[in-house]
């Protein structure tokens, strides 16, 4: 019994002692785009307990844990995709693991039953399969009578999820009062329990109503109609937190088939699929392909900050090429930098420990096998992913 027991406290041990190693490592001579954009042509990263401790040109003034020689690759932060459709499933390992290989090692998501989402968060961080570190959200709907939707909350709250997914409002002729006033008491109740809260607001109209009531997140770019500069204005001052989406409704190749048919994100016939499009007279269908990208710029041009995301439940790596190809039409690669790193840390309420590499932060790290200054391309090719410390693929 006692032998059993001394050897139960050292499978402990060796166990506690492979896990610290395993979050302490060394990056030499990697092209590093640090804090604020800072480009290192050739530096180091030290890692140890899972936090950069330091980031610096040339050689670091000690090794510490695995050394991975990064020469003619790029360092930067691991994406973040601040709203994507997961939930736990039967192909969650595969699903998961397709995210890692895209170079994402963030995920918050964007709807379905918290439930899953706390299912699918918890076989990770529990080792039962590899995935990047899940955020998940939980349903609130104004279908409900404010007391329901403030007791919704409640529930969330009490099982640690600390975001609502996407709640829709009305795009034409804009929200109701009954859907605004179940809103307000979403946010009054989602303030005293510290849950944050997420809208779906695709038209102006429905975009500077959730404004003005106070919605900390946008998860949507405003896609039905242009967007003026001084609603932008408006919604800089508010402070409020945007993702793209500017992919939305952009015809879709190559992912759900290869006889070179446009498809919508969710492999059915484009432009005719896309939600609410066919059911609105004033609209018509594709527009949402130019207005979206456009009312991107805009609100960055006036301070808003926009964070990214996908929207998307596809392949990943087709997921992330399809949304910044669209990006880089009015986009640089300085902005995606920004967009991708620490405006979207800031989407999801991590600033503190994601979004680049500094010390302090979590060692969310990607190699990239290139220059992603050179374009977006070269965004998609991450040979080596480290979450928090961690390397979780290395396709070297």
């Amino acid at each position: 019994m006692k032998r059993l027991i001394l050897n139960f406290f050292l499978y402990l041990l060796i166990s506690a002692s492979t896990s610290l190693c395993a979050q302490e490592l060394t990056i030499t001579n990697a092209r590093i785009i640090a804090a604020n954009g800072e480009i290192i042509e050739s530096g180091s990263i030290v890692v140890r307990g899972g936090i950069i401790v330091s980031v610096e040109p040339g050689e670091p003034t000690a090794l510490v844990g695995t050394t991975i020689d990064a020469e003619g690759m790029t360092a930067m932060p691991g994406f973040i995709d601040a709203h994507r459709h997961i939930n736990t499933n039967p192909d969650e390992r595969e699903q998961m693991q397709a995210l890692l290989e895209a170079g994402y090692t963030t995920i918050l998501s964007g709807g379905g039953p918290a439930e899953g989402g706390v299912a699918l968060r918890d076989h990770i961080e529990s080792g039962l399969i590899n995935g990047p570190r899940i955020i998940p959200s939980g349903r609130v709907s104004l279908n409900n009578t404010p007391e329901q939707a403030r007791a919704e909350v409640r529930k969330m709250a009490e099982m640690g999820v600390k975001f609502t997914g996407e709640i829709v409002l009305t795009s034409f002729p804009g929200p109701s009062e009954r859907e605004m006033e179940v809103l307000r008491a979403i946010l009054d109740e989602a303030d005293k329990v510290g849950v944050m809260v997420q809208v779906h607001a695709v038209s102006v109209q429905a975009t500077m109503a959730a404004i003005d009531a106070g919605v900390p997140l946008l998860v949507h770019m405003t896609n039905k109609n242009f967007m003026s500069r001084e609603n932008a204005q408006i919604m800089a001052a508010s402070g409020v937190n945007v993702c793209t989406t500017v992919g939305f409704a952009s015809p879709v190749f190559g992912v759900y088939s290869d006889d070179n048919v446009p498809t919508f994100r969710n492999g059915d016939v484009w432009p005719d699929s896309i939600p609410l499009t066919n059911r609105v007279p004033e609209l018509h269908l594709g527009e949402e392909v130019g207005h979206a990208p456009v009312n991107a710029r805009t609100q960055w041009d006036a301070g808003v900050i926009l964070g990214y995301c996908t929207d998307t439940s596809y392949d990943p790596r087709a997921g992330l090429e399809h949304e910044l190809k669209i990006l880089n039409v009015h986009f640089s690669m300085q902005d995606l930098v920004k967009m991708m790193g620490p405006n979207s840390a800031s989407y999801i309420q991590m600033s503190d420990e994601l979004g680049e590499l500094a010390p302090g932060k979590l060692a969310d790290i990607i190699l990239i096998d290139g220059d992603p200054l050179e374009g977006y391309w070269e965004w998609l090719k991450t040979t080596v992913v480290i979450k928090g410390g961690k390397m979780v693929v290395d396709k070297r």
